[in-house]
């Protein structure tokens, strides 16, 4: 092989490692969306739940 042919494989493989690394990252920033997003809908049934109560305790 070449030293122009390893230097080619070299950039390559490079350039798809980096690729690799650039998917992880935004899977990674997906992934805590998605999280953030479970937690306010948590939030949001938890506020829910509690004005039932309140309603029930004023319908009894």
């Amino acid at each position: 092989m070449s030293d122009e042919e390893l230097k080619q494989l070299i950039e390559s493989n490079a350039k798809t490692a980096q690729a690799m690394l650039d998917s992880m990252a935004e899977s990674r920033l997906e992934r805590q969306k998605l999280r953030e997003g479970m937690v306010q809908l948590q939030n949001a049934v938890k506020q829910l739940i509690d004005v039932r109560a309140i309603i029930d305790k004023f319908m009894i």
